[in-house]
This record gives C-alpha cells, structure tokens and sequence, in this order.
C-alpha cells in the first residue's frame, strides 16, 4: 500500500511559478511510476505528466516546456515544477503511482493522493 502527499499548492499570478511535491510512504519507491493529474470542480481528471521508474518522461500537449516532472528516489518525492501558469489550469493536483507501464489515464493509476489546490488569478 502506497500513500501520497501532495503539497505546495496555492494562488499564484497569471505567468508565475509553482513547485507541487509529492511525498511517498509505504512501497518501494523506486519501482513506481508516477504522475500527475488535476481536476477543475465539475469536470474529469486530467492527466499532466508523468515519468516511469527508470526515468522517462510525457506530458500533456497543453503544458510541454512549461511544466517539468522529476523525482527524487532517495526522498521518496515526486515533483511538479509549473512555470508560466495561467488561469485556466486553476485546478487540485493530484500525484498517482502505479507499477507496470507508463500511462496517462486515470484508470491506470492505483494510489492517489489528496490533492493540493493551484489558484491562478489576478
């Protein structure tokens, strides 16, 4: 059993930056792939990015070169860094973990965090 903890939401300016975390307790870390995900009130979950256990990565055409995903194995932390923001990705950012093949939909993700809240606003 996997737990995530996500933190470093918040409001933040049209064209400013976040740095989302995700700390991770109670599997081998190292063996999981991870993404990220986020969900506007009323709408599906989406999926952002995600980077598998040995390291490579994919995005979301809607935030290539303006969001980078990386991990951190020794301190079981996955990270989000958002560059550029604007106010329609307000959104809750949720981390996801799963084993086996990299994927980018929801179903393919076992263990879920809560959520961090990203305001975008002026």
């Amino acid at each position: 059993q996997v737990q995530l903890v996500e933190s470093g939401g918040g409001l933040v300016q049209p064209g400013g930056s976040l740095r989302l975390s995700c700390a991770a307790s109670g599997g081998t870390f190292r063996l999981y792939n991870l993404g990220w995900f986020r969900q506007v009130q009323g709408k599906e979950r989406e999926f952002v990015a995600a980077m598998s256990w040995s390291g490579s990565t994919t995005y979301a055409d809607s935030v290539k070169d303006r969001f980078t995903i990386s991990r951190d194995n020794a301190k079981n932390t996955v990270y989000l860094e958002t560059n550029n923001l604007k106010p329609e990705e307000t959104a809750v950012y949720y981390c996801a973990a799963a084993l086996g093949r990299l994927g980018f939909s929801v179903g393919e993700y076992r263990y879920w965090g809560q959520g961090t809240q990203v305001t975008v606003s002026s």
